[in-house]
């Protein structure tokens, strides 16, 4: 399962604009990687986990702005189509996954 976190947060001040890199930094803490300026995405092992994630993200978000989580599934991210520098990007592929016995 995936994790999508999109935002638009406000930058006109200097106050708004520490608490945006703060929140962004705190994504990158919390293992997202950034797939656009504003989009971060983050691989986890099931809704448990996507639910202790968002009560993570919860308890972080700045004062202003808008902030959107999205979930979907291994497929449907590696069906996504990535276009960059007006041509398609090879398919992205999900991590391995670790079975312990």
């Amino acid at each position: 399962m995936w994790i999508l976190v999109m935002f638009d947060l406000p930058t006109d001040t200097k106050p708004q604009r520490k608490a945006a890199t703060e929140f962004r930094n705190f994504l990158l803490d919390e293992g997202f990687e950034r797939s656009q300026f504003s989009v971060y995405a983050r691989f986890v092992n099931g809704k448990d986990a996507f639910q202790t994630r968002i009560n993570r993200i919860e308890r972080n978000l700045p004062e202003k702005g808008d902030i959107q989580i999205l979930n979907f599934t291994d497929r449907q991210y590696r069906d996504i189509v990535h276009f960059s520098d007006q041509g398609r990007r090879a398919a992205r592929k999900n991590p391995e996954q670790l079975v312990l016995f």
